[in-house]
């Protein structure tokens, strides 16, 4: 267990450390770049889900606007399945 985690005096508090990441994705106008911040939390809502990533921009804005985010039992688990959001939905720019 990682020092910080004795930091968390209340499991309420649902203490995490954050990590941050960026990928550029590509579009017929040019390319973004998505900053995906993941979350590592100490008590996750379920202990599968202990890594929360979620992007600072949404894909889709056009037609139904949407939030890559991805969980997982580790910070490879939920990069990737965010980053396979990322890829999932054209980025439509206003």
């Amino acid at each position: 267990m990682a020092e910080w985690h004795f930091a968390q005096q209340d499991p309420s508090d649902r203490l995490s450390q954050v990590h941050h990441f960026a990928m550029t994705k590509r579009y017929p106008g040019g390319e973004v770049e998505f900053v995906i911040t993941i979350r590592e939390y100490i008590n996750p809502p379920d202990l599968a889900m202990r890594f929360l990533a979620q992007t600072d921009k949404q894909t889709n804005q056009k037609t139904a606007p949407f939030t890559p985010n991805g969980w997982g039992s580790s910070l490879f688990e939920a990069l990737s399945a965010c980053i396979r959001e990322i890829h999932r939905f054209p980025y439509e720019p206003s």
